[in-house]
C-alpha cells in the first residue's frame, strides 16, 4: 500500500523518513515522501509524527 501524502500540506522536512523504523521511507525529487521498499511494518510512526498531518498510511488489511 502507498504512503498518501497530502502535497499542499508536505513542507518536505523529512521526519517521517528519519522516524521510519523500518528505514524505508525517501524523499523524490520534488522533496515529498515515498516508500521506497515494500518492508512497512505499519506501525504508523511516519503518520504520527508527522509535524503537518500530511501522511496517510493505509492499512494493506483490518487490524483489530
Amino acid at each position: 500500500m502507498p504512503l498518501i501524502v497530502d502535497k499542499d500540506l508536505c513542507n518536505s522536512c523529512g521526519e517521517c523518513m528519519d522516524r521510519c523504523t523500518m528505514d524505508i521511507i525517501r524523499l523524490d525529487e520534488n522533496g515529498f515522501p515515498y516508500k521506497k521498499y515494500d518492508e512497512c511494518w505499519y506501525c504508523g510512526v511516519c503518520e504520527e509524527d508527522c509535524p503537518e498531518n500530511a501522511l496517510i498510511l493505509e492499512l494493506p488489511f483490518l487490524v483489530k
